[in-house]
């Protein structure tokens, strides 16, 4: 997994914006601050559609940047952000957890209309990337 600095902006009265230095053309919106992390999973998966692998800059590396150094002393702050790539390829895997968890993991994901796995793949996804 990667992780790549976003720069979040706030203006008065505005959406929290995101930027990615190193992905030139990719950014995001939140109306609040507990929204960004899906905005900026939402992004990075749609700028990586049609372009391609970018290694993410060290953080002491986009801090150096005068353009991020310029946001920055404007009120902006800089934010990791995880990503997951996009592979479809599934594969089997054996764990190991409570019955009484497994249960409660089932239940919920059968009234949700999932299986076991779709659920502990959201799930998982959400508490990595917030998404």
């Amino acid at each position: 997994m990667r992780y790549y600095t976003a720069i979040v902006h706030k203006d008065e009265g505005s959406a929290y914006g995101l930027t990615f230095p190193d992905l030139p053309g990719a950014f995001a919106a939140a109306d609040d601050w507990d929204g960004i992390p899906a905005a900026a999973a939402e992004a990075l998966d749609l700028w990586f559609e049609d372009m391609p692998d970018v290694v993410p800059s060290t953080l002491d590396a986009v801090r150096k940047r005068a353009d991020v150094a310029e946001e920055l002393a404007a009120g902006a702050v800089l934010m990791p952000v995880p990503y997951i790539p996009a592979d479809t390829a599934v594969q089997r895997v054996n764990i190991t957890m409570e019955r009484g968890l497994l249960r409660a993991i089932d239940e919920t994901a059968k009234k949700r209309g999932m299986n076991r796995s779709s659920f502990l793949a959201s799930a998982a996804r959400h508490e990595i990337v917030g998404a």
